[in-house]
C-alpha cells in the first residue's frame, strides 16, 4: 500500500466527496478516483458506498481508516529518524497560528527565538484553527499556536501557555454607562460574532451555555475579530472576545471592556505539535524555547506556562 494512496484514501475518508478532495491536492478528479480504485483492487474490498450525504466507509473502509493513519505516522516518523541519523535534518520550521494569536502575541516571541537560534528559518501561516489542525494532521504544520476547543486527535501533543482573559466589549459611551454587567442584563443586549464553527464562536457560545442564559440575539456575523471590534465601536452591538485581541483598540479607547461575568471567563491558548518518536532538532529547541519564553505571552491576568510543565 503506498503511502500517497493511503493519503488520498483518508481525504476522502474526512471530506466525503472526491471533487473537494482533487481540489485539496491540487490533483485531477479522475486520479483521485483512480488511486482509491487501485487500492481497493490491492485489498480486494470496496472502501466507500455512495449516498447522498456523500461517499460512506464501508465496514472494510472504516477497518483500513486506523491502520492508514498509523502507516503514514511511521512513515512520517521514519524520515525524521533517518533525516536525524543521517545529519540532513532541515532548519526550517512552519509555524501556524490564528490571525489574533499571530498579530498580538507572536512577533516578540518569535523574534526572540530567531535572535537565540539564528540557524533556523521560521515561517507563519495564518489561518483558521481548522486548517490549522488539518496542517499538523498532513506534516505542513511543524506546530501551531490557537485557543483550545476541546478534546484532541490522539496523534497530537498540546500544552497550555496562557490562560488569556474574555472581555465584554462596547462603545466606550455605553460601557460607562453601564459601569458593571450581570448575567440578567447581559441576555438582553445584541451582540456581533463569527460564524459558527469558528472557534471565538464556539467561546462565545461556551461562555453562555456555562453561564445558563439563553444564547444571545446575534446583531451581526462576521469573518473577523479585527471588523468586530470596529462595529463595537460603531454601536452595532457587542461583543465577547479574548482580551488580547482587541488590546490595541481598547488602549486608543474605541471601544471599553467590562469583565465577563460568567464562571467560564478565559480561554486557554495552546501549543500543538505532532507527537513523534523521534522529533526534529529545530521542532525539538523550539519546543524547549517555548517554556523559556513564555512569559511575553502574558495578557492582563494571563498565565504562562510553568517550568515544570515539560513540552517534550
Amino acid at each position: 500500500m503506498h503511502p500517497r494512496l493511503l493519503k488520498t484514501f483518508l481525504a476522502v475518508a474526512k471530506s466525503q466527496n472526491v471533487t473537494r478532495v482533487a481540489e485539496q491536492v491540487h490533483l485531477a478528479q479522475s486520479t483521485v478516483s483512480d488511486q482509491i480504485q487501485v487500492l481497493e483492487a490491492e485489498l480486494g474490498a470496496e472502501l466507500f458506498i455512495r449516498t447522498r450525504q456523500g461517499l460512506l466507509l464501508t465496514q472494510a473502509g472504516e477497518a483500513l481508516k486506523s491502520y492508514a493513519e498509523d502507516i503514514l505516522a511511521l512513515v512520517d516518523e521514519a524520515h525524521a529518524a533517518v533525516e536525524t541519523a543521517a545529519a540532513h535534518v532541515g532548519k526550517s520550521l512552519i509555524i501556524g497560528a490564528l490571525e489574533t494569536i499571530g498579530a498580538a502575541r507572536l512577533p516578540q516571541w518569535l523574534g526572540n527565538f530567531q535572535n537565540r537560534q539564528p540557524d533556523v528559518n521560521v515561517h507563519l501561516k495564518i489561518a483558521g484553527s481548522n486548517e490549522l489542525i488539518q496542517g499538523l494532521e498532513n506534516g505542513a504544520l511543524h506546530a501551531v499556536f490557537c485557543f483550545e476547543k476541546g478534546p484532541i486527535d490522539g496523534r497530537l501533543a498540546h500544552r497550555v501557555i496562557s490562560s488569556e482573559p474574555l472581555v465584554l466589549i462596547m462603545p466606550s459611551k455605553e460601557a460607562s454607562q453601564a459601569l458593571t454587567v450581570d448575567l440578567e442584563s447581559i441576555a438582553t443586549l445584541r451582540f456581533i460574532a463569527t460564524e459558527r464553527g469558528c472557534i471565538y464562536r464556539h467561546m462565545m457560545d461556551n461562555a453562555f451555555a456555562k453561564a445558563g442564559i439563553r444564547p444571545p440575539t446575534i446583531a451581526a456575523e462576521v469573518g473577523s475579530i479585527a471588523a468586530i471590534g470596529r462595529l463595537v465601536a460603531a454601536g452595532v452591538g457587542s461583543a465577547l472576545v479574548p482580551r488580547l485581541a482587541v488590546e490595541d483598540m481598547l488602549d486608543r479607547g474605541n471601544i471599553a471592556e467590562l469583565p465577563w461575568p460568567g464562571t467560564s471567563n478565559t480561554a486557554s491558548l495552546v501549543l500543538i505539535w505532532r507527537r513523534r518518536r523521534v522529533l526534529s532538532p529545530p521542532l525539538r529547541r523550539f519546543l524547549v524555547a517555548a517554556e523559556e519564553l513564555a512569559t511575553p505571552f502574558r495578557s492582563g491576568d494571563g498565565l504562562p506556562l510553568h517550568a515544570e510543565q515539560s513540552l517534550l
